[in-house]
């Protein structure tokens, strides 16, 4: 688990799976299809369950539930994931907030905690990709240091998708 001020970073729970699927419900249309509902439901609430029960948080620390520390209201997640662009030995931080805890610094506070743990375990680097229309995200990166590799993966239906880089 990771904690700031505001947030827990913990482990996903069968729990949260609802939670979860609310973040795929409220995706922006721009987000390609294989990451947004399907016409028939999927994935459905079982589905995300099945896939928290076999999370095996690799990279560590994996991709961990955000809340909000007070509360304990689920918020989003935040983590590393395996790098599909770029280096492969370079985790790949996501981060995925609901709509309602949007503009509150949630984003860019779970995101550095992310980074300062990524430092301390002794990844050499991160990588992000973004969708150039994402400008919140895109901020939430400059934020932390990231800098635009200027490597791009076009893709004119849901926008071109940018890698951006971070040393650590």
């Amino acid at each position: 688990m990771i904690r700031t001020e505001r947030l827990l970073l913990r482990p996903w729970a069968v729990q949260d799976a609802a939670s979860q699927r609310q973040l795929w419900a409220e995706r922006d249309p721009r987000v390609p299809a294989h990451r947004r509902l399907t016409p028939g439901g999927r994935p459905t609430v079982s589905d995300l369950e099945r896939w928290i029960r076999s999370d095996a948080h690799v990279p560590a620390p994996g991709l961990l539930a955000v809340e909000h520390a007070g509360s304990g209201t689920f918020l989003g997640y935040c983590g590393l994931v395996a790098n599909t662009v770029g280096r492969p030995d370079e985790p790949e931080l996501a981060y995925e907030l609901l709509r309602a805890s949007w503009r509150r610094g949630y984003a860019t506070e779970a995101a550095a905690a992310v980074v300062e743990r990524a430092r301390a375990i002794g990844y050499p680097s991160l990588a992000s990709t973004v969708r150039e229309w994402n400008t919140a995200s895109l901020r939430v990166l400059e934020k932390l240091g990231f800098v635009d590799t200027l490597e791009r993966e076009p893709d004119a239906e849901h926008g071109d998708s940018l890698l951006l880089r971070k040393t650590l």
